[in-house]
């Protein structure tokens, strides 16, 4: 009977174990299938030919749902923005976007790859610059969890402009990595690369922060700072040279 009970412990113990590190594996993966609610902020202490700074509070929910027979994930951001302005810095509502990406079924579950329609809308609000466009486009998502060490992916997106004032066309291409180091830290780096097509400006930063991850019933906390540096920009006055990522990720477990 002691053995019994012993052997019970012990797959209950080594359940719990995988149970956690799937955990700390799919935190910060973009496609995974939970709801999750996002706050991502970047403090911009140095810009480009500007002697100000700025910041923008990202704010994103994503929600699975099926379609068609298939499992699609929704994703929503809302950024809140401070911009130096000629006058002084003005804050509001930026453009926000939204993505519904279809999840292709791959033969290995721990990679994810997901591609589909994306939408931005002109939610500028006091008197924050640009935003007056409607656009479409579309989104690419990889995320691979094969290793338990070391998990990679990249997000890349396309928009431009289809209604709406003046004119939009820009590309995004966020290439991330994340080692686990234990008890739920990671080491993490997701500087996000942009090209604007109408301006010919682009930048392309460099990141390398550190996270947390911890369980908390059926939620998963993922909380992150990570110091970004551009190591390569050319265009127009403006942009960031330096920046703190920080934010916490809230994902709901079934």
């Amino acid at each position: 009977m002691v053995a019994a009970l012993s052997i019970f412990a012990l797959c209950g113990s080594t359940q719990a174990e995988e149970s956690d590190t799937e955990a700390m594996k799919q935190a910060n993966n973009p496609l995974a299938s939970f709801t999750t609610l996002n706050f991502h902020n970047y403090y911009i202490s140095d810009l480009d030919e500007v002697d100000d700074t700025a910041n923008t509070l990202w704010i994103r929910y994503a929600q699975p749902f099926r379609l068609f027979k298939g499992d699609w994930l929704l994703r929503a951001s809302l950024p809140v923005n401070r911009v130096p302005t000629a006058e002084g810095s003005v804050t509001g509502l930026g453009p926000a976007n939204a993505f519904a990406a279809y999840l292709f079924k791959m033969k290995n579950p721990e990679i994810t790859l997901g591609a589909g329609p994306l939408a931005a809308f002109p939610t500028s609000t006091g008197d924050v610059p640009g935003g007056d466009t409607w656009d479409l486009g579309a989104a690419l998502v990889l995320f691979d969890a094969r290793s338990d060490l070391f998990q990679w992916g990249g997000l890349v997106t396309y928009q431009t402009d289809v209604a709406g004032d003046g004119e939009s066309s820009l590309a995004a291409v966020q290439p991330f990595g994340m080692v686990q180091m234990g008890k739920g830290w990671y080491l993490r780096s997701t500087g996000v690369w942009t090209y604007n097509f109408e301006n010919d400006s682009w930048m392309v930063p460099f990141g390398m922060g550190v996270g947390k991850v911890v369980k908390a019933g059926k939620k998963v906390i993922n909380a992150f700072f990570e110091p970004q540096f551009t190591i390569l920009s050319s265009g127009d006055a403006g942009q960031p040279q330096f920046q703190l990522f920080f934010g916490v990720n809230i994902q709901s477990m079934k």
